[in-house]
């Protein structure tokens, strides 16, 4: 019973952390995806998220990637640069990437 407390915390803290990382790098983000992160129950794809989320040029790059489920993991590319807008003189909000 403790590893299952252990492991129900683990995903809480990422939970919180990949929301945390997506509003640092985008601003707000859309209640629904909040509603989604938190119906996540692997470890592994939260953790993916959280890398997705820190490296994506773009919330329409972390998105693909957030639709894409658990057989994805395919964090290279200029796609996976967090300077390439800036590099590109593109901006990477929210509201312009849905």
């Amino acid at each position: 019973m403790l590893f299952s407390m252990e492991n129900d915390a683990m995903l809480i803290d990422d939970r919180e952390d990949l929301i945390a990382v997506l509003r640092m790098r985008f601003g707000d983000i859309p209640g629904k995806m909040i509603e989604e992160i938190y119906e996540i129950q692997d470890m592994s794809t939260l953790q993916r998220l959280i890398l997705a989320a820190a490296n994506a040029s773009s919330w329409k790059v972390f998105l693909e990637e957030f639709q894409a489920g658990t057989q994805s993991f395919r964090l290279v590319g200029e796609d996976f640069n967090p300077l390439a807008n800036i590099l590109n003189g593109r901006d990477g909000d929210i509201d312009k990437a849905e």
